[in-house]
Formats: structure tokens, C-alpha cells, sequence
């Protein structure tokens, strides 16, 4: 019995979710459809030009692999790109494209899309003497691309971001759609975006408005009878920024303005960035044709940076404000604050705040008094034995044998583990931490959490012992 292309785009995306994280697999994968199979070809449709240049830069050897596993030597694949989703026609255009294996250049050729005029209309979008006008871009010239630290918590976010800023209006990604909870820095990629456009293109048109202050805006130009001077505005804008456009929600008359405005943006090439806590898909109140809009383009989420972008952050921080921190009082800082960027750098102005008060300095004892109110729990420190016993009773091994010379694989397994975790957890140093576990060099404690890491990054079960242990120490 032949396979159909459906079940063999599934069983090449059940190797794949194996294989990378899981937010990668949801942001890259999950969008795509299978849509005919033809002798060893698989054709599949990715929902954007960008989507198919980002996944023959970073997949294209997993893709090749698990193709050819499911299609034999010969398999090959072919992408069926969405081109422009904004026609009346009711179906997008689409181009088929062999996969970049090879080396081979590929190109898309997007088709024009026809726009009816009425000539007897008087066009509203041509306002006499407003590109002369200086327009406040209302932009944070701090928030720029240098002073945004990169992790792998907002690479597809900042890197998206650095082609919007290069070729606005210009890119297979508009709008382009940030997301991602408080305080994580989505502010802070949009207006670094304007600003770096400003800094390259200075007579090009660029306005930041918080989603709130436009509804409001919208609300005076009614009360003022100046709705159209409203809209012609935000129509000569040759980039938007719009922030928080969660606060939509239930405003439908404003709903209505911005969906032509945008539409206007949209058809006429300019750019248009939008910010939100959510992805469009779970946004609630907004009408079904602006959603739509908000999917045209890249959604690119921004999630908890990790320790060593945490760490990156302050660094950063201190050298622009000029201040020298001990080590340890950084790792203290960035381990124990792990919800949002905001709510890091404001531990650390509390902290610098405190020593400039008392005339102390600042050492690890100071950071553990001062920030109990950014810090839960600073009382209960995770110790190695604590970890080594949790980790034991989690994989049910004796605790003494992993600080023997055994080298089953439960026990080393176990060993491992509660190296990397004590290396995230406590403030042990390699060298105390190998010692702790048998006697051994800090060598074999980098090579255990090395182990660790790429069994976390291809190993699925594996993946899922590390977090259940974590959950525990989080709840201890």
C-alpha cells in the first residue's frame, strides 16, 4: 500500500520534533501542509518566502536526512511558497521551488496585484507639503539593535527585525508581529527597529504609537470632526509602529479605521510593525479580517532569556552605566530573577540604589539582603547534596553510588544530571563541584553538562526527566 504525502510529512515531522527544541518545531514546522507526493518528490507549502529561506539556512540537513530516510537515496523535496495573500482572487499565489540542497539559486516571482481606481475621485492619501513636515518618529533613541542583547529566547525576533530595518516594506515579513510576555523586550526590538530605519533612511517616515494612545486619538478626531486629517496621516507613514495592539479588544470602530489604514500601508509597500502579549491566533475581541492581517506576514515570539542571556543583559548594562560588579553577585542576580528583563534591570538599579544609600559595597551578602523583594525565597538555598538526592530518588539509585567509579549507564546518567543541574542551581564553582561528585576534575564536570545539553536538544524523554527534576527543585 503506497504512502500518501500526508502520512509522510508526518512521519518526517515526528523525527523532526525529536530532533529540535520544541518551541523551534511549533514556530517552523507546525505551519507547513503537505501537498502531493510524485514518485520520490514531496511537495510541501510554507506560508512565506521567508519561512522557506530560514529553513534552508537552519534545517536544510535534517530536512534532507529525513526525506531521504522516508523516501529512499532519490527523495527529494519541493516547497510550494505562499506569495501574497492580500488578492481578492481567493486563493494565494503560490510557486513551486526545489529544495536549496544542491546549491542550487532559487528565486520567487511575486505577481502584481490589481488595484481599481476610481479616477473620479479626488485620492485622500496625497497631503500637499507633509513630507516636508518634520514627523516625531515619538522613538527612545536608547533602544537600539547594539544595546539588545541576542539569545536564543529572540533570535528569529531580532533577526527579522534587522531585515525589516534594512529593507522596509521590502521583505516577505509585513507585518511582522512581536510577542511574548511583560517586560521581555518587545518595546524595545520595534523602536530599535525605527531607530536603525532613521539612522540609514532619515527622510523616510516612521511613527511609534502605543496601540492605546492611537484609540485615543481616534476618539478626539471624532469629537473634532478631523477624522480624515486622522487617517491621511497614518496613511503618509512609510513605517508603523504599533504597540500592545491587544488593546483592540472590543474597539471596533478603532478595529475599523486601522484595518484600512493598514490595508493602505499594506498595498502601497510600506512597513508596518506590530507588538502584542500574544500570538494572533489567541488574541480575543479583535474581528476576524484584522486577525487575518496580523498573519500575513512573521509572527515571531520573545520568551524568558536563559541564564547566560540573563547574565549577557546585566553586563551590558553595567558597562553603559559605568559600574563594576563581582562575579558572583551577577550570577546571583540573573539565576534568582528569571521572569522578565524589566524585572532584572530593576533589581539591579535597586541594588546599586541601596549601596549608594548605605555606602557599602556591594558584595554577594549585600545583593541576598537587598533584593528580597525581587527574590523569592533567598532563605532556601539549593544545595548539591540536595540536588544529588532528588536526582537519586527521581531515577531510583543508591546516592552513594554516584560519587563511585561505576560506569553503568543509570548511575552515570544520574551523575551527569546532578552536575548540570548543581552547575544552574548553585554557586559552586566546576572545580568544588567535581570534587563533591567523587573526586573528579572540572574537565568531567564540562563534559557532563555538555552531555546534557545535546541529550536535552535530540532526545525527547530525556528532555522531559531534566524538567520533571527542575519542576521539583522550583517547588523545594
Amino acid at each position: 500500500m503506497e504512502k500518501t504525502c500526508t502520512e509522510v510529512w508526518k512521519n518526517c515531522l515526528h523525527i523532526i520534533k525529536d530532533n529540535i527544541p520544541t518551541q523551534s518545531f511549533k514556530t517552523w514546522f507546525e505551519p507547513i501542509s503537505a501537498l502531493k507526493l510524485d514518485g520520490n518528490v514531496l511537495t510541501i507549502q510554507v506560508p512565506s518566502l521567508f519561512f522557506y529561506e530560514w529553513l534552508e539556512e537552519h534545517y536544510v540537513g535534517l530536512l534532507r536526512k529525513t526525506v531521504k530516510k522516508q523516501l529512499g537515496d532519490e527523495g527529494r523535496l519541493e516547497y510550494n511558497i505562499v506569495v501574497d495573500k492580500s488578492s481578492n482572487s481567493g486563493s494565494p499565489y503560490t510557486t513551486n521551488m526545489p529544495s536549496n540542497g544542491n546549491g542550487a539559486e532559487a528565486k520567487v516571482q511575486s505577481m502584481p496585484i490589481p488595484v481599481s481606481i476610481n479616477k473620479d475621485i479626488k485620492n485622500p492619501f496625497i497631503i500637499p507639503g507633509l513630507k516636508k513636515l518634520n514627523v516625531d518618529p515619538q522613538l527612545n533613541t536608547n533602544y537600539t539593535f547594539e544595546n539588545y542583547i541576542e539569545g536564543d529566547c529572540n533570535r528569529l525576533a531580532r533577526s527579522a527585525g534587522y531585515a525589516v530595518a534594512a529593507k522596509p516594506g521590502g521583505t516577505s515579513f509585513n507585518p511582522l508581529m512581536i510577542y511574548g510576555g511583560v517586560g521581555l523586550g518587545k518595546t524595545h526590538l520595534a523602536q530599535a527597529i525605527g531607530n536603525e530605519i532613521k539612522r540609514n533612511m532619515p527622510d523616510k517616515l516612521v511613527i511609534y504609537v502605543s496601540c492605546e494612545k492611537f484609540c485615543q486619538q481616534f476618539v478626539d478626531s471624532l469629537k473634532n470632526n478631523t477624522i480624515n486629517d486622522f487617517v491621511n496621516f497614518y496613511q503618509a507613514m512609510d513605517v508603523i509602529i504599533m504597540d500592545d495592539v491587544h488593546n483592540f479588544a472590543g474597539k471596533e470602530k478603532t478595529q475599523d479605521i486601522f484595518f484600512h489604514i493598514f490595508n493602505h500601508l499594506h498595498q502601497s509597500g510600506k512597513q508596518v510593525i506590530l507588538t502584542s502579549d500574544k500570538a494572533p491566533k489567541d488574541l480575543a475581541g479583535l474581528e476576524e479580517r484584522l486577525l487575518s492581517r496580523f498573519k500575513w506576514g512573521l509572527s515571531a515570539d520573545l520568551q524568558i532569556p536563559d541564564l547566560e542571556t540573563r547574565i549577557a543583559i546585566l553586563k551590558k548594562k553595567m558597562y553603559a552605566d559605568g559600574i563594576e560588579l563581582p562575579g558572583e553577585v551577577i550570577e546571583y542576580v540573573a539565576h534568582n530573577i528569571d521572569n522578565n528583563v524589566r524585572e532584572l534591570e530593576g533589581a539591579m538599579v535597586s541594588l546599586l540604589a541601596q549601596s549608594t544609600l548605605n555606602k557599602k559595597d556591594i558584595d554577594l551578602a549585600l545583593a541576598k539582603q537587598m533584593l528580597k523583594n525581587f527574590i523569592k525565597n533567598t532563605s532556601k538555598e539549593i544545595s548539591m547534596e540536595y540536588i544529588q538526592k532528588l536526582v537519586c530518588e527521581y531515577f531510583e539509585v543508591p546516592v552513594d553510588m554516584v560519587k563511585s567509579q561505576t560506569r553503568k549507564r543509570e548511575i552515570v546518567q544520574a551523575r551527569q544530571i546532578s552536575m548540570y543541574l548543581s552547575k544552574s542551581h548553585t554557586k559552586s564553582s566546576l572545580k568544588t563541584i567535581g570534587a563533591f561528585f567523587g573526586g573528579r576534575d572540572h574537565s568531567t564536570v564540562i563534559y557532563a553538562c555538555q552531555t546534557v545539553e545535546d541529550l536535552i536538544e535530540t532526545d525527547k524523554k530525556f528532555k522531559a526527566y531534566v524538567n520533571d527534576i527542575q519542576k521539583k527543585l522550583k517547588m523545594s
